[in-house]
């Protein structure tokens, strides 16, 4: 299917600008459509990653080209954001951190260094090994599911195909079909989207399950990063506990910089410690805590 031409772009070369614009911003618009379709297979990814994250076991995406860069995006965009052991979510390209940034592209031929990769990290039963192909057919990413489930790891594909096109034996399937691209076989455009969309749902809701969310809070970021994130770090404690800006950097400071802390040293009126404590009891759920929920 993402090998098909779109005829809603056969004369694409013959647009103006701004015809060119908007056939790609209608094309666009399909993505989330396509992606609401495979929800049932989505919720199902993340109930296994939530489990492994719950076992102490890791997230670990395996791609080419775009499909891989995508992969290393989002989990190294997961520490800053909610604070996690960057070894929880990790990306693995073909053809090494090089394939970041220039292609690789034989690379992906390649099953049996995928295997050997996997071997190399120790995946287990613990861990959830998540295949991008949004074609379908690239043999790295095969090789890596097929690596991981010998060695007991739960497994997810994601590809823009449907299984007639290409199968795959993992213990979920995601099939985003959002259907040609615009330029032939171009996959960083439509389903590069699409799979961009896919992560960042099987990840931040993940993240959300296992505490690191309030509300809608990103209550585990890490303030001593930035003067941007102290901010954040001081507006959450200030919405959450109606204090003003001097008191809320100070309860931040108290809490040597972690927002989870200072909202349950304000809500139970205890010191650092105790509210660490607390936390730790409640598997990291504010809410839990300062709500008094089971």
């Amino acid at each position: 299917m993402t090998e098909l031409q779109n005829p809603q772009s056969a004369r694409i070369d013959r647009m103006s600008i701004a015809e060119a614009v908007d056939l790609l911003n209608a094309e666009d618009a399909t993505i989330a459509q396509a992606v609401a379709a495979a929800r049932n297979e989505v919720c199902k990814a993340i109930e296994l990653v939530v489990a492994a994250f719950e076992a102490g076991g890791r997230l670990i995406y395996v791609g080419a080209g775009t499909s891989g860069r995508l992969g290393v995006l989002d989990a190294s965009e997961c520490p800053p954001t909610f604070l996690s052991e960057p070894r929880m979510v990790q990306g693995v390209i073909a053809g090494g951190w090089d394939a970041l940034r220039r292609a690789v592209e034989g690379a992906e031929d390649y099953p049996d260094v995928a295997a050997a990769e996997m071997d190399e990290m120790g995946i287990d039963a613990n861990d959830v090994v998540m295949g991008i192909s949004t074609g379908g057919t690239t043999p790295y990413v095969h090789g890596a599911l097929a690596r991981a489930k010998e060695r007991g790891a739960h497994t997810i594909f994601f590809g823009c195909v449907t299984p007639e096109h290409v199968e795959d034996a993992a213990d979920v399937s995601i099939r985003v079909l959002v259907g040609p691209e615009v330029v032939t076989g171009s996959t960083r455009l439509k389903a590069g989207t699409a799979t961009k969309m896919v992560l960042n749902m099987i990840t931040t809701i993940a993240m959300v399950r296992i505490g690191k969310v309030y509300g809608n809070l990103m209550v585990d970021v890490n303030t001593k990063t930035n003067t941007k994130l102290v901010d954040r770090g001081e507006r959450m404690i200030m919405s959450v506990t109606g204090l003003p800006r001097p008191a809320a950097g100070e309860l931040l400071k108290e809490s040597d910089g972690r927002v989870k802390v200072a909202l349950v040293m304000h809500a139970k009126g205890v010191g650092r410690e105790e509210a660490e404590k607390l936390l730790a009891d409640h598997k990291g759920h504010v809410a839990r805590i300062i709500e008094d929920e089971s």
